[in-house]
């Protein structure tokens, strides 16, 4: 199996479990802090470096799966 890289800049993790035809691979450390972000622009998410968690957000969460599949 090769290795799966975060997309996210500056995301050194390897071995992603989810992907999305349109932004790449994602770890499930950023992936978490997407999800606790909330609704927010994923292009800016996926350019800027890691950041602290803010809030939970179940209803962007759902989104945030059917954008990037598990593999």
């Amino acid at each position: 199996m090769g290795v799966l890289a975060c997309d996210r800049n500056g995301c050194e993790n390897i071995m992603c479990d989810h992907y999305s035809s349109r932004y790449g691979y994602l770890c499930r450390e950023c992936l978490n802090e997407l999800i606790l972000k909330g609704p927010t622009d994923i292009d800016v998410f996926m350019g800027s470096p890691k950041d602290e968690i803010e809030h939970v957000g179940r209803n962007w969460e759902d989104e945030l799966f059917q954008e990037f599949e598990a593999r």
